[in-house]
């Protein structure tokens, strides 16, 4: 039986919160947290004060903060009373976003099952216009102009979408970044194949907005590590994803200039 005061052993902890004991020692590894304690055959102990900060560090999580932001708000907020309350108004808002977004989602799957048609605008509530905007603001400082016709294509091709072509985008890169989590997981190197065909899948998602040439695709893989609103998405699905989504896109961006096989018939 678990106790109620601790010290807990890491495996409990694991058990406790839905982290893998693997998690749990990069957390300590990184400095993010550490046990309590060690025991002499290096089992890690997790003391009450412990715990509450790995809950700060799931929900910080949850609102899809990288784990090098999460650190620097832990250790900078002396305040934990405060701090768990700005998290939960944090939370709180994220959970309302969130159940707009399902609502529209159950709206338009009562829409097609009645056949009525939803207005282009009810189809994207709850999504946020200020957060696109400020991403396709930072792609712009980034890339300049090549950013801005690019944005401009995504937008008219958009523009034209229904409810299927929206869906078949979010699938698309969200398969994608499954598998690459697991393959990256698995340290499948990112030039074998079974990667290269999921990047092909990627690129291909990416043509749905906009067709970018070798030096483009790269260039989005690096903006994919270097942006933190990306490299958390990418971090919260695995540690390390960032980087190998973008050394797997350089993979196939070389091949796309060098005509290998495997950047071929994608995106026409």
């Amino acid at each position: 039986m678990t106790s109620n005061t601790g010290p807990w052993h890491i495996g409990e902890v694991a058990q406790l919160s839905g982290v893998t004991s693997r998690t749990l020692r990069h957390y300590d590894q990184i400095g993010l947290l550490r046990p309590s304690t060690t025991g002499a055959d290096g089992t890690r102990y997790y003391g009450p004060a412990e715990l509450r900060r790995l809950q700060q560090i799931l929900v910080l999580r949850e609102l899809g903060l990288s784990l090098a932001r999460v650190g620097e708000l832990i250790d900078d907020d002396v305040d934990e009373l405060g701090a768990l309350r700005r998290h939960r108004d944090e939370y709180s808002d994220d959970l309302r976003r969130r159940a707009l977004v399902l609502a529209t989602i159950d709206a338009t799957i009562e829409g097609l099952q009645k056949g009525d048609v939803m207005r282009p605008e009810d189809l994207f509530d709850g999504f946020d216009p200020v957060q696109q905007d400020r991403w396709e603001a930072d792609l712009v400082d980034q890339f300049g102009d090549d950013a801005s016709a690019h944005i401009a294509t995504s937008r008219r091709r958009m523009s034209s979408w229904q409810r299927d072509d929206a869906d078949a985008a979010v699938a698309g890169f969200d398969q994608a970044e499954a598998t690459l989590a697991r393959l990256c997981a698995e340290r499948v190197s990112v030039d074998d194949a079974s990667v290269q065909d999921v990047i092909a899948q990627h690129y291909a998602t990416v043509c749905r907005f906009w067709t970018p040439d070798a030096d483009a695709y790269a260039g989005l893989g690096q903006m994919y590590t270097d942006h933190p609103d990306f490299r958390a998405r990418y971090e919260s699905r695995q540690v390390g994803l960032a980087e190998y989504l973008r050394e797997a896109m350089n993979v196939y961006a070389q091949a796309m200039r060098g005509g290998g096989d495997s950047a071929t018939d994608v995106g026409s």
